[in-house]
């Protein structure tokens, strides 16, 4: 089965010698890109989509979310724009809420919440355990996300629970919860932040998660300057995210290794700390993904163009690095070579959007411009 997509007035690829084309069309088979060229040359196919000289930009590519919880923190976020200062330990009070929600609401709350990303025009979305801190939850929790999506983290070390010392749960995380968890996760993450998981333990983490055969990630240097990226550049983790905090010695990890600095503009916006300044990462040659970090604390935000729109105003990037970081860069993020791009070969997750261009995605914030979401 064949379907064309005509009439395109900007057609974002990412090809190299041309990553964006204008008057463009594709054709996908099979639910990959096979072509992709002018409209004038379109070959035929058994089924034409019209795009109306709208933009076709790839699916976004959401490499940090945390869709799986019950419970609501927007009393905690207005506490905070009255003044008061985001510390780790709000965790705990979604962690109560999700224990007690039960597998069926678990499973349908992330349901509900991963249409909302779907219609925003996310295709492809990473999804971490953490809010249950107990081995039946995150076991739990990882079973839903696994009925989502590919990409699920074993967050189990997300903050140490009441009752705990840090390093008993550590073992517990690396031990048994750790041993339930591996079958449903890909990645295995821990913060590494104060309040949270000091250096040690959170190598203690990783290096388990990857005995047990997952891919290392970590939450990295949100709260101040911490061990975080030069630990995820030492074990040779596919991404350190939030990266708010960074040294000229940290930059220069990133750089050297190609660690995916993770940036996630939402919690800037809801904790009032200062926005990573992605221009400097972008101009050492560290490769950079944006993504929402949709969990009910710190980022409640399941729209990437409203990350994108902040990534333009207050991280340094123009409308094009943004969406760059979106997609491609999400794909790297989760060393994915198939999305993020529309070159041939891609899966066919793309997105018209209701815009002559993608620069719109910025332009114009809060604008529902998603006209269609297509998927393979």
């Amino acid at each position: 089965m064949s379907k064309a997509i005509t009439h395109v007035g900007e057609l974002v690829t990412w090809e190299p010698d041309r990553p964006v084309r204008h008057d463009a069309a594709l054709v996908i088979v099979d639910g990959r890109v096979a072509w992709v060229g002018d409209a004038a040359d379109v070959p035929p196919a058994d089924e034409v989509i019209d795009a109306g000289g709208g933009t076709v930009i790839p699916g976004f590519v959401d490499s940090h979310t945390h869709l799986v919880f019950a419970g609501d923190r927007a009393a905690e976020f207005a506490a905070r724009m009255a003044g008061q200062r985001y510390e780790a330990g709000g965790i705990r009070t979604t962690v109560a809420a999700t224990r007690a929600a039960g597998e069926v609401t678990l499973q349908n709350l992330a349901r509900a919440r991963m249409a909302e990303l779907r219609a925003q025009g996310t295709t492809t979305v990473e999804i971490k355990s953490g809010y249950g801190l107990d081995v039946d939850t995150e076991e739990s929790l990882l079973w839903v996300a696994s009925q989502l999506t590919p990409e699920t983290t074993f967050l189990g070390a997300h903050v140490v629970p009441e009752g705990w010392t840090a390093d008993d749960y550590v073992e517990l995380v690396t031990g048994d919860m750790l041993t339930r968890c591996a079958p449903y996760a890909k990645w295995v993450d821990v913060f590494c932040e104060t309040g949270a998981f000091d250096a040690d333990q959170a190598r203690t983490v990783l290096t388990a998660g990857v005995a047990a055969g997952l891919a290392p990630r970590i939450h990295a240097n949100q709260l101040g300057h911490g061990p975080g990226v030069q630990l995820a550049c030492e074990l040779g983790a596919a991404a350190a995210d939030h990266c708010t905090y960074l040294s000229d010695a940290d930059v220069a990890a990133l750089a050297e290794t190609g660690v995916v600095a993770g940036l996630l503009p939402g919690v800037e916006f809801s904790t009032r700390h200062p926005y990573p300044d992605a221009r400097r990462l972008l101009d050492a040659g560290v490769r950079i993904a944006i993504a929402t970090d949709c969990n009910p604390g710190t980022s409640y935000t399941s729209s990437m163009p409203f990350c994108i729109a902040l990534a333009v105003r207050e991280m340094g990037l123009t409308p094009t690095e943004a969406l760059h970081a979106a997609t491609a860069g999400g794909a790297a993020s989760l060393r994915r070579e198939d999305v993020g791009h529309l070159r041939p070969g891609a899966r066919a997750d793309l997105v018209i959007l209701d815009a002559p261009s993608h620069l719109h995605l910025a332009y114009r914030p809060g604008v529902p411009l998603v006209r269609r979401v297509l998927t393979a």
